[in-house]
């Protein structure tokens, strides 16, 4: 079976330069961009990578690449790269499932161009309903966010995330809780994204409207570049 995921992150190759500084999210597509990027000196000697997931990080030092922290970088990425479980013809996109996404909205922000990458089963013309938007909210106003979620969402699931490898909620890097938001029917995102933002106590969710440029997909019609 053709992996698309592995083609997509090759092409993505063409958009480095040596000497750039760029982000990485997590995910299979990632690990194959890291994997070509480690084959091609010019990028492996001279790149530098900044990433807020621990595996992707590790994954670069096992390739001997550079890694530093955002906090050390004054100036913008020169490129996020990220895969994501959904992204719309807007290149709006659901990141639902590793639970990182207010490190990865950081990273997405800070750089100059933020690059989807992954198959084409990925992509839709509408965002639905088939994944959930994942709240990241402060533990001391786990109350009252998930009762103006119940109040504003009446008709969707609410759970907040356990895992199956250890007792009680799953906590996330910053410390926090997170809520899985699963609807009947996916609201209209332009004030979805607005209103669960402006929950006192809500630190973000994994909606990511409006914030990448171009994605890179790969499927049985060959390789696009998407621009927003």
């Amino acid at each position: 079976m053709t992996d698309y995921k592995l083609i997509a992150a090759e092409a993505c190759l063409q958009f480095l330069k040596p000497g750039q500084t760029i982000g990485v999210g997590a995910g299979s597509s990632i690990s194959h961009l890291i994997g070509f990027i480690s084959q091609h000196p010019e990028f492996s000697e001279s790149l530098v990578f900044v990433s807020s997931s621990f595996k992707t990080r590790s994954l670069l030092q096992e390739k001997g690449l550079k890694v530093t922290l955002s906090s050390m970088i004054n100036e913008p990425l020169d490129i996020y790269f990220d895969g994501c479980d959904q992204f719309d013809e807007e290149l709006n996109a659901l990141k639902s499932g590793g639970g990182i996404h207010t490190s990865e909205k950081i990273l997405a922000a800070m750089a100059e161009e933020f690059i989807l990458v992954g198959d084409d089963s990925k992509m839709v013309s509408k965002l639905d309903h088939t994944y959930p938007v994942v709240v990241e909210l402060l533990p001391e106003a786990l109350t009252a966010v998930l009762n103006r979620l119940k109040s504003a969402y009446p008709g969707a699931s609410i759970k907040l995330r356990t895992s199956e490898q250890k007792d009680g909620l799953v906590i996330s890097d910053n410390g926090n809780l997170l809520a899985d938001v699963l609807f009947e029917e996916l609201p209209e995102i332009a004030g979805l994204n607005s209103n669960i933002k402006m929950i006192p106590g809500v630190v973000e969710h994994s909606l990511f409207y409006k914030m990448a440029t171009k994605a890179v997909v790969a499927g049985k019609q060959g390789i696009r570049i998407i621009n927003r």
